[in-house]
């Protein structure tokens, strides 16, 4: 087979991710309409995440958020976006670069996007030193129930997962 040389994997990646730049856009200005919520894992330690020390430290590689019920100040450039939700009480504003998002879900639609690494994200976090904290359930914002009464959305057989190493040449 011949060397991809266009790299239909980065062009679908940022595909994805402008169909997620897109979505969030839509709704920091009408608000989210009807059952839709969204689920985003992103890369706590990515170039250019911002969140608090406190946070940090409790998710120091991963972090999920719930847009929901309870979100403020929700703002979209070209490269990131940035919201302010609340834990344990406490608001705290998030600045997530769309490099550094992994998974995108929203249960109601159903439609979930797993992503590669950004080009030089991944670099950049094997740089970043091990941490030894145990791995913490992720957060929510407070509209979503305790993390041990909180049940995952079922997964509905009619989403479909895109997997992009399905793109990629296989050695």
């Amino acid at each position: 087979m011949a060397e991809d040389l266009i790299r239909y994997d980065i062009l679908v990646q940022d595909a994805l991710r402008g169909v997620l730049r897109k979505v969030l856009s839509e709704i920091a200005h009408t608000g989210l309409p009807g059952d839709h919520h969204f689920f985003i894992t992103f890369a706590t330690r990515s170039p250019g995440v911002r969140l608090s020390s406190r946070l940090m430290a409790r998710y120091a590689e991963d972090m999920t958020i719930v847009l929901q019920h309870q979100y403020w100040d929700l703002t979209v450039t070209e490269s990131a976006f940035e919201v302010s939700l609340s834990f344990g009480g406490v608001r705290e504003r998030l600045h997530v670069p769309f490099s550094a998002v992994k998974e995108f879900r929203d249960p109601s639609a159903p439609f979930h996007v797993q992503f590669e690494p950004a080009a030089g994200a991944a670099e950049a976090a094997a740089d970043q030193p091990e941490s030894n904290e145990p791995k913490l359930p992720a957060p929510h914002a407070e509209a979503a129930p305790p993390a041990d009464k909180a049940k995952e959305p079922a997964a509905d057989s009619s989403a479909e997962v895109v997997r992009l190493d399905a793109f990629r040449k296989k050695n």
